[in-house]
């Protein structure tokens, strides 16, 4: 936002110090100025010497699109109490905004004002007296064993790009991997020889991930295929591993669409995303062992209480298949206790 000094300061720090992806900045960025539209249109309300053209909500980004204060943004910002914060977050559930973006719009100002602290510019953050609603608790989806294996072997590996999307579709599932991780792997994050996937998480912090022989299988010969094409196409970008037919690296988006395409194939629910894949292999790690640090690690969680939602996942498995062997304990378990 070109009118605040301070917004641009705290973009800075959280792409150059906290190492945030730029898609991420830009989120807050987004918060940050629709907050700051709030706070001139309240002004100008209040006769402050304020006109302002309230923001515009047109793709989900919210966008300043004119602005003009005797006050400065950053004068509003830098004076904001407990008040308008609450006020706003009456405006944001006025008009329907989910709990879930409520609270990432919260916790952007509670991330902004501490900032402001931490480097002066306030002695207090007004947003930690702000509680952020309740959320619903959803629970991720995931697919069953059959399921994964149907969609893993729809994919052609006889030509390069069936060959490719194989290899993307095993990787996903096999390492738990993020498809912003997936499209930013290069050819010599893949240890073959150790079994093992180096992945760029989030924050730029790095892991290292086992993968099965069976991925590794199918990705070595996606790249003996990848190879040859790129003797006869100099076009070929030699250190990324999953390029598009061009051979630059594969977007985001574009794994979105290979995905749907072969879950169409396979018959299976059009509304499963890759990050489904990511869900199962954790709800499946876990239903065949596997402590919840470790899988936490293999995620590259930072925090255990984000993983543990899939405990919620394979503890109602484990009911559900208890339940269908032994239905009358089930039923009567109540008078046993």
């Amino acid at each position: 936002m070109e009118d605040s000094t301070i917004i641009q300061e705290f973009l800075s720090y959280l792409t150059f110090e906290k190492r945030f992806s730029e898609h991420t900045a830009k989120c807050y960025g987004a918060d940050l100025v629709q907050f700051a539209g709030f706070l001139t249109e309240r002004s100008a309300q209040a006769g402050a010497g304020t006109e302002a053209i309230p923001l515009q909500e047109g793709d989900g980004t919210a966008t300043a699109v004119a602005m003009r204060t005797d006050t400065t943004v950053d004068q509003l910002l830098l004076a904001v109490d407990i008040e308008p914060v609450k006020a706003y977050l009456v405006c944001l559930n006025e008009k329907q905004y989910s709990k879930a973006t409520i609270a990432r719009k919260l916790a952007t100002l509670r991330s902004f004002y501490k900032f402001l602290v931490k480097r002066n510019r306030r002695h207090d953050n007004p947003v930690m007296a702000v509680r952020t609603p309740k959320q619903e608790k959803k629970l991720p989806r995931f697919l069953e064993y059959e399921e994964v294996k149907r969609l893993l072997e729809t994919p052609p590996m006889d030509n390069w790009l069936g060959a490719r999307d194989a290899a993307i579709l095993e990787t996903l599932y096999s390492t738990g991997i993020r498809v912003s991780e997936l499209v930013a792997l290069n050819m010599e994050d893949v240890d073959f020889l150790g079994e093992v996937v180096r992945i760029r998480g989030k924050g730029k912090k790095e892991r290292v991930a086992p993968i099965s022989s069976s991925a590794l299988q199918v990705i070595q010969h996606y790249m003996e295929f990848r190879n040859k094409r790129a003797e006869s196409n100099p076009n070929f970008d030699p250190k990324v591993l999953f390029v598009n037919k061009h051979g630059r690296r594969l977007s985001t988006r574009s794994v979105r669409r290979k995905m749907d395409k072969y879950l169409k194939m396979a018959g299976l629910d059009p509304g499963i995303s890759p990050h489904t894949l990511r869900h199962s292999f954790a709800t499946h790690m876990l239903n065949n062992g596997a402590d919840l640090r470790s899988v936490q690690e293999l995620l590259g969680h930072q925090s255990v209480s984000t993983t543990q939602i899939y405990t919620h996942l394979t503890t109602g498995k484990l009911k559900q298949v208890y339940e269908s062997a032994h239905p009358r304990e089930s039923g009567n378990n109540e008078n046993e206790l």
